[in-house]
């Protein structure tokens, strides 16, 4: 028989086995219960969130059809999908992190190593197999690295990421020499201009990212164990869950998402530089924000950060087309932060009587 164990604060029993229980079912949809909450009020609100952010998204694509002759266009549509699809996939392994209770600074860095990896002379010899190789395998080690020193040395995510971002980044300008590695390798480039049914393959990438994702976390053990060790790490550890195992899995997806990233940026820019990922860590950290995931970890919804992410990416989109400034694009982007978590911060306090 697979024990269970109460956490503090009435939340109901955590799974030991990973077997369905009222608990899981609450996390898997993306709640962290206080008391007196259930799992269905904690399912609903998610959805509503999601609904909001949906509205909002709509709102923005009003405001920029009035403001812009060219945002109604399928082009710009697709330059919209296309930008999101890179930090998107980003943000996934960003979600998973943070409902896990942690956090990454260090996924632009980690992109722009693995970006400037994969395009070295001597692995471009290898073909388009062998650079998509390498961008993932950096990726990953880079992760592992950050997960083993989280976890079993004990350090602070925040601590250890932000070191990770400066020590990628320098290692990232040692190997280019901080200057820009073209791509050689066609098929490699044509990962970015490829089109099936008149749509980017990198919109395709996002879409199987997510499908994955969501499957992973609303769906698997591991997801339930990701949201019962995000709410209560102390009482999963009890309930018998390997904490420190699970969060280094946790830092290894979230590298291999920057790996996959760095390949779709790449191609894009049909170069690989030390400079490529600049602040990605913010953009997917706010679209985690925005998307209803506790900053605290224990609840999330893979979904609305998603949609966070194309919130963010049409402001973006709004603001190039009507030649505002990038400083304003900056100010706009902290005020949406800061509404998403005072929201946030009433949203709980409603669920808590």
């Amino acid at each position: 028989m697979s024990q269970q164990t109460s956490p503090p604060g009435g939340s109901g029993p955590l799974p030991a086995t990973g077997q369905g229980s009222p608990s899981g079912s609450a996390r898997q949809t993306g709640s962290s219960p206080g008391k007196g909450s259930g799992p269905s009020f904690l399912g609903h609100m998610g959805r509503v969130r999601n609904l909001g952010l949906f509205v909002v998204l709509v709102l923005l694509c009003v405001i920029g059809a009035l403001t812009s002759g060219n945002f109604a266009t399928r082009q710009n549509a697709l330059v919209i999908l296309s930008s999101a699809a890179v930090i998107g996939v980003i943000t996934i392994g960003q979600t998973f992190v943070i409902i896990g209770g942690g956090i990454d600074l260090s996924v632009g860095a980690i992109v722009a190593l693995a970006s400037v990896w994969c395009t070295t002379v001597a692995t471009q010899s290898y073909g388009l197999g062998g650079m998509v190789f390498c961008a993932l395998a950096v990726g990953a080690v880079v992760g592992l690295i950050n997960g083993l020193i989280i976890s079993y040395g004990n350090i602070v995510a925040f601590i250890v990421t932000i070191a990770m971002m400066a020590s990628a980044r320098g290692l990232a300008e040692r190997i280019s020499d901080r200057q820009s590695q073209v791509v050689t390798v066609e098929s490699f480039n044509s990962i970015a201009s490829t089109k099936w049914l008149g749509i980017p393959l990198l919109v395709y990438i996002l879409a199987v990212a997510v499908v994955l994702g969501w499957v992973l976390l609303n769906r698997t053990t591991f997801g339930r164990r990701t949201f019962a060790i995000g709410g209560n790490q102390e009482a999963a550890r009890l309930a018998g869950l390997d904490v420190r195992r699970h969060t280094l899995v946790l830092y290894v997806l979230s590298g291999l998402c920057c790996g996959i990233a760095a390949v779709m940026l790449t191609a894009r820019t049909t170069s690989g530089a030390s400079n490529l990922g600049n602040l990605y860590e913010l953009d997917s950290i706010a679209a985690v924000i925005i998307g209803g995931t506790l900053l605290t970890g224990g609840r999330g919804s893979l979904i609305g950060s998603i949609l966070g992410v194309l919130v963010f990416t049409t402001i973006t989109n709004i603001f190039v087309l009507n030649n505002l400034t990038t400083d304003i694009q900056q100010i706009a982007k902290g005020l949406i932060i800061v509404a998403a978590v005072l929201i946030q911060r009433r949203g709980r306090r409603t669920a808590t009587p």
